[in-house]
Parts: C-alpha cells; structure tokens; sequence
C-alpha cells in the first residue's frame, strides 16, 4: 500500500506514525517541514512536490497541509484516483468543492474527513444513549470547547499556526469544527444560526479567538457552542438536556454522565480512567481502510464535509453581519 502526505504538522505527523505502526504503508511526503524523526525510516521518502508523490502511483493521500489549500489538493489526489482522507476543515470556502465531488463521484474514491472525535468512545456512547431515547426528547444542548492556543504545539511559534492565520483558513470557527461536527452528527441538519465572533484576547494573531454560537437545528432542537484560544485551564464538554434527564459528556476526564429524573440523582455511564487520546486516530485510519477494502462509504465522507463546512461559513457569515444566517 502506498500512501502520500501533503503536509507535516503535528496532524500529518501523528498519521505518519500510525500508519507506520499499524500498515505496511509506503509513505511519501509532500512537506518542506524538518522531518527529523521520520528521516531514517527506509518506508518514507520526502519528495517535496507532489507531482513527484504521484508519480508512485499512491493509493491514498492524506490531506493535511493548511485549510485553504485542502480542495485544490484533493482536486489532484482524485484526478490520480487517490482515495482520500481530509483535515478539517474539508476549506474555508465553497470554491471548487463541486468540482472535487464530481472527481470523487466520477472515480467512485472512498472519502473521510478527519473529525476524530466521531472516534471518541464517549461521544459514540452519547449517540447510542441518545438512540435509546435515555433522556428522551432533545431539547437543548451546550457544548463548550476551551484552551489556550500557544499551548497547542509548544514547540512551535503559535503566531505562525495555520490556526492563528485567517488567509490560511483559521481562526475558532473552523480550527474548533469539531463540536459542530458531532452536533450535526447527533441531531442533523441545521436550520439557522446566530453569532458573536471575534478578536478578544491579548493573543497575536489575528483570526477569531473567540465565538458565541447559537444553533436551531430543523428538528427545533436549541444549540449554544462557545469556542475559545484563550482558557486556562482546558475545558471541552457537551450537556444535551432533555425530557426525562441530562446528559453530560466531558472530554477531558473521559466521561459521561446521565442525570435520571425519576431518581433524581447523576449516574455515571462510562469513564475511561486510561483513555490513549491516538486510539481515536487509529480507529480513524482502520475505518479509511476497511472502507477501501470494502468499497463503502466512509462515517463522515465529503458530502457531509460540505454540509459542516456549508454551517461553519453561515456561523462566519452570522457574525460579520450581526444577524441570523439561514443555512
């Protein structure tokens, strides 16, 4: 199997590994980043360029180079008949996305977007609790996803990041995608939002550091997601609320707990004392390739990239014009 990486951040680094922990892959770099742990691996070339990647006749790519350059790579991956897995987010506009599906239709390539925590054994037990209807009707959730940017990657320069650069595609809204992915995941389709978004903080960047979001889904369920750079200490949660209890899923401590109204008391579900954050990432790479293998379609391919990505440029939109933006 041969595989090809464009880009080599942290992301691109951390699919490296566990593809060279968990396959037999042939991995071509497409990066000018200093891949000084790689470089002694006989399974890795860094060719720079990926013309030179594709000459290899690589059977994947991964996307992980900066946001507003992932269309127009994949746009090369699948006119080489790559099947494809996408950062997040899938851009940070709508240019060229129809002509990408039309490549990924017309070469019937298996799709995945890279929002890992649909990974995330908490959140998985959050939607079979909710098929269960534990908590009965949904009628309110807040998530919240809080931390301080420059502790991201400490080794880097943070006013460097793609995640601090709005030319590069970030900024809270779409480096924090995330929380709004599981939500459209949970409850589907949005029908409107309203924001507050913009540059609060004392960080030196100068996209985003901060959104307000408040969420109708087109089943009336009311969503608020605060996203922040600036938290300390790191706080990432969901509370959905509804009929008959609550549920609250906290990612950092790995938990989830259901508050029964009957009993009047919190139970807790699940709790992954020992939890290995990479295990999300690795079922992510073993869910790519058993979706080749067997030609389906992947848990999150790019038709729902687009629909994340579609409610991202109306949260975007929303806060420019300080109004509620139809999705």
């Amino acid at each position: 199997m041969k595989v090809v990486i464009i880009g080599f951040g942290s992301i691109g680094q951390r699919h490296c590994k566990n593809l060279l922990d968990k396959s037999n892959a042939e991995i071509y770099l497409c990066t000018k980043h200093n891949i000084k742990n790689f470089k002694n691996n006989k399974r890795i070339q860094n060719l720079h360029s990926l013309e030179k990647c594709l000459k290899n006749q690589p059977e994947i790519g991964f996307v992980c180079n900066t946001s507003n350059l992932h269309v127009q790579t994949a746009i090369k991956l699948a006119k080489n008949n790559c099947h494809i897995l996408i950062e997040k987010p899938l851009s940070n506009s709508l240019k060229n996305i129809t002509a990408l599906l039309s490549l990924v239709e017309k070469n019937k390539l298996v799709t995945l977007m890279g929002f890992n925590l649909r990974f995330h054994p908490c959140l998985i037990k959050v939607k079979q609790l909710l098929a269960k209807n534990k908590i009965g009707r949904v009628i309110y959730v807040d998530a919240e996803n809080g931390s301080y940017l420059p502790d991201w990657h400490p080794e880097e320069d943070y006013r460097k990041s793609y995640s601090s650069r709005n030319a590069l595609g970030g900024g809270a809204v779409l480096t924090c995608l995330h929380e709004i992915d599981y939500l459209y995941w949970l409850f589907g389709d949005v029908k409107e939002v309203s924001t507050i978004a913009g540059k609060f903080s004392d960080l030196e960047i100068d996209s985003e550091d901060l959104a307000s979001i408040s969420l109708r889904f087109k089943n009336n369920i009311i969503a608020h997601v605060h996203l922040n750079f600036f938290q300390r200490p790191a706080e990432r949660s969901c509370k959905i609320v509804g009929t008959k209890g609550t549920l609250f899923c906290d990612f950092n401590k790995n938990t989830v707990s259901l508050y029964e109204l009957n009993k009047k008391k919190w139970k807790e579900i699940m709790n992954l004392k020992n939890y290995n954050i990479n295990d999300m990432y690795v079922d992510e790479i073993k869910q790519l390739l058993k979706c080749i293998k067997t030609q389906k379609k992947s848990v999150n391919d790019i038709n729902q990239g687009i629909k994340t990505l579609k409610i991202a440029l109306a949260i975007q939109k929303s806060a420019k014009s300080r109004k509620t933006v139809n999705v």
